[in-house]
């Protein structure tokens, strides 16, 4: 699987060890962010990262700032992206399963090396169960292409 990861300034050590985890496993890791401890501006990474999956370049994608709060908004301002900011395996597990979330982000001011493992794999592992989630995410995708849902009254 092809997986880019973003990350800003706090992040580096955490995509670091993220990197070598999911190369170990066998995935091929796309670099988008900094590896510099000079600030850097999370909505960079996100844009890059996503812009990847967009072009068919990623299958999906890692994101990491201090609290994953600021990239994953950023995230998700992009079309078709649907980025699930979280920070439990729990989550993580769900958000592919109901959601088909095809980003993922978490702070590494939140939490550690060992936890950000587990909900990569959780999520990495999920797979999208569709029937009534396939109904949802296209009324995400509704949303996101005209700010509107179909059928509901304003």
């Amino acid at each position: 699987m092809k997986i880019v990861i973003g990350n800003d300034h706090v992040a580096v050590e955490m995509k670091q060890d993220l990197t070598r985890y999911l190369e170990e496993k066998g995935h091929e890791v796309i670099n988008v962010g900094t590896d510099e401890s000079a600030s850097f501006h999370y909505p960079i990474s996100a844009y890059r990262a996503c812009k990847k999956i967009q072009d068919g370049e990623a299958d999906c994608g890692i994101l990491i700032c201090g609290t994953g709060e600021g990239i994953g908004i950023s995230a998700n301002k992009m079309k078709g992206i649907r980025c699930c900011i979280c920070s439990d395996p729990y989550t993580a597990k769900l958000s592919k399963q109901h959601n088909n979330a095809n980003v993922i982000a978490f702070g590494a001011r939140v939490i550690g090396p060992e936890l950000a493992r587990m909900i990569v794999d959780e999520w990495l592992n999920a797979e999208f169960m569709g029937g009534r989630h396939q109904l949802r995410v296209d009324m995400i995708m509704e949303l996101e292409a005209t700010g509107r849902l179909s059928g509901i009254e304003d």
